[in-house]
C-alpha cells in the first residue's frame, strides 16, 4: 500500500505533497532548547510531534537523519542589547558557572526525552562546539554586503536581502515594532545581531576572533549547525510556533544569503500548548515542568494527551484531560492484555479484516498533515472492535490482531514501552486470587466482590475465566 504524505508548510501556506529532496533520505533539523532551566510541557509536545513524524516517515521505509540542537550560548534574555545571557543569568542566580548550569539541565532535558520515549537525534550539536565555523561563516557575510560592523557587534542587513520576512509574512515596516534592541549603531532598528562584543573581560561566555573578543548571536548558530551536519538543503526545518520570527525566518535570511539555494524545503511549526485555558507562565504560577509532570504520571500518558489535538492547533492541559488520557491508555494496554490471553485453538476470521481497514484509514491520517486527532480515534475504534469480539476470536487471529495494534502503537506513537508495577507483590495477589477462587465456587460472592473492589482500588484489574481468576496492573 502506498501512503502519500501531505504536510502543511509555514512557507507556502498551504499543505504539499511530501517529496524528500534525496530520493529516500530524509533529512530533519529541529531547534532544540536553551538549557539555563527545566523543560517544560510545550517542549515535551514539540519534541513528540517531531518523533512521531520521524517514526513515522521510518515505518513508511524512508531514512532519516535527525539533527536536534542544544543552545548553550547566545540566547539573549528579552534579545536586548544590555541583555545578559539566558544561561549566565540562571548561574548567577543558582552560583553555579554557566558550564555547570549548561551540563544540569543539559542532562535532565536528556533524562525527561528517554522517559517519554522520544527517539535521540543521530546528531546533537552545540553552538559553543563550532565557533571557528560560525566566525568564517560570518566572514563570507560580511564579504558579500549582508553584515557589518559596529562598536558593539556585527549585525545582519536585513535590507539586503530581498526576501526577508518570506516565512512569518511580516511586513518591513512592520519589522522596528518586532524588534526592542536599543542600539543607536546599528543601520536598521530590524538587524540582529551576529556576533556580540563584549567591554568586561570577565565576561563568562567569550571567544577570541579577529573582530573582537565576543560570543555568537543566537540565529547564526542553527544555520551553521545545519550547514555542517545535513549540507546546504534540507527536507523539513521545525520547533515551536514562537520560533517562525524572528529565529527561523533569521535563519532563512543568513543561509540562502550564502548559499543562494532554498534552505529548507518544509516549515513545520507546532503551536503552544495552554494550561487551563491560559498561556504557560512562571509570573501566572501554571508553569508546569516535564520533571514535575514525569514525577506524578506515566510517560505514556502525555504522549496520548499530546495526540488529542492538531499539532498546529492550541492544545489546553488540565487535570481532567490528563485522567481521560490515563484511561485511554490503560484501555490500550487492557487491549493488548486480553489479545494476549486469548487461547482458544478454532481458526476465525472475525475482525482481522477490519482491523487491516482501520490500520489504513489511521495511517492515513497520519499522511494528511499528521492528523493526530482522526488518527487516535482511529486506533480507539480498533480497540472497542478488538474488546468487543476478545471472546469470539481464536488464537491465532488475536496473534496476528496483536501485532498490528502492537506495531501502529509502539514504532508509530511510540507507547507500550513502560512497565507497570503494583504496590502489591504479585505473589501477594495471586494467593489472594486463589482465596478468591475458593470463594466463588462455595458461592461467597459477596466477599469475592470485596476482594475484586480491594484489587481495583490498588490498580489490579480482575477478570474471571471459567475455573480461575486473572489479573492485569493497570495504568
Amino acid at each position: 500500500m502506498k501512503i502519500e504524505i501531505k504536510l502543511y508548510n509555514t512557507l507556502t501556506k498551504r499543505k504539499e505533497i511530501f517529496k524528500p529532496l534525496e530520493d529516500n533520505l530524509v533529512k530533519i533539523y529541529v531547534c532544540g532548547p536553551t538549557v539555563y532551566s527545566h523543560s517544560h510541557l510545550g517542549h515535551a509536545r514539540v519534541f513528540i510531534t517531531f518523533d512521531i513524524l520521524i517514526r513515522f516517515l521510518e515505518y513508511l521505509g524512508y531514512k532519516v537523519k535527525y539533527v536536534r540542537n542544544i543552545t548553550d550560548v547566545g540566547h539573549l534574555s528579552g534579545e536586548i542589547l544590555e541583555g545578559e545571557d539566558k544561561i549566565i543569568l540562571e548561574a548567577k542566580k543558582e552560583k553555579l558557572s554557566p558550564w555547570e548550569i549548561v551540563d544540569k539541565y543539559m542532562f535532565e532535558f536528556f533524562k525527561a526525552m528517554d522517559l517519554l520515549n522520544i527517539r535521540r537525534p543521530n546528531i546533537q550539536p552545540r553552538p559553543s562546539q563550532l565557533i571557528p565555523e560560525i566566525l568564517e561563516f560570518i566572514d563570507k557575510l560580511i564579504e558579500n554586503g549582508y553584515a557589518y560592523i559596529t562598536e558593539t557587534g556585527i549585525y545582519y542587513d536585513v535590507s539586503k536581502f530581498e526576501n526577508y520576512g518570506k516565512l512569518s509574512g511580516i511586513k518591513r515596516e512592520e519589522l522596528i515594532k518586532h524588534r526592542v534592541e536599543p542600539d543607536i549603531t546599528k543601520k536598521n532598528p530590524a538587524d540582529f545581531a551576529l556576533w556580540k562584543f563584549v567591554k568586561d573581560e570577565n565576561y563568562p561566555l567569550q571567544w577570541n576572533s579577529k573582530y573582537g573578543k565576543g560570543f555568537p548571536g543566537w540565529h547564526i548558530e542553527c544555520s551553521i549547525m545545519n550547514l555542517k551536519h545535513l549540507g546546504e538543503q534540507i527536507d523539513i526545518h521545525g520547533g515551536g510556533m514562537d520560533l517562525i520570527f524572528p529565529h527561523h525566518e533569521n535563519e532563512i535570511a543568513q543561509t540562502e544569503a550564502i548559499t543562494k539555494k532554498q534552505f529548507a524545503k518544509y516549515w513545520i511549526h507546532v503551536n503552544f500548548l495552554t494550561v487551563n485555558g491560559e498561556k504557560m507562565s512562571k509570573s501566572k504560577g501554571n508553569f508546569i515542568t516535564l520533571k514535575d509532570f514525569l514525577s506524578k504520571y506515566n510517560p505514556e500518558i502525555l504522549r496520548i494527551f499530546v495526540l488529542r489535538a492538531h499539532y498546529r492547533s492550541e492544545l489546553d492541559y488540565n487535570e481532567k484531560a490528563i485522567n481521560e488520557c490515563k484511561e485511554i491508555l490503560d484501555k490500550l494496554y487492557r487491549t493488548l492484555d486480553y489479545l494476549k490471553k486469548v487461547n482458544k485453538e478454532e481458526d476465525t476470521n472475525i475482525i482481522l479484516e477490519k482491523v487491516e481497514k482501520l490500520k489504513t484509514e489511521f495511517l492515513e491520517a497520519l499522511a494528511d498533515d499528521l492528523n493526530f486527532p482522526l488518527a487516535l480515534s482511529k486506533y480507539l475504534e480498533m480497540s472497542d472492535l478488538i474488546l468487543s469480539n476478545i471472546e469470539s476470536i481464536g488464537k491465532k487471529e488475536a496473534e496476528n490482531v496483536y501485532q498490528i495494534f502492537f506495531e501502529l502503537g509502539n514504532k508509530i506513537l511510540g507507547l507500550f514501552y513502560t512497565k507497570r508495577e503494583s504496590k502489591l507483590d504479585e505473589s501477594f495477589i495471586k494467593k489472594l486470587l486463589e482465596i478468591r477462587d475458593e470463594m466463588r465456587k462455595e458461592g461467597l460472592y459477596k466477599y469475592s466482590d470485596k476482594i475484586r473492589s480491594l484489587l481495583n482500588e490498588y490498580g489490579i484489574e480482575v477478570f474471571d475465566k471459567k475455573d480461575k481468576s486473572e489479573f492485569r496492573i493497570k495504568i
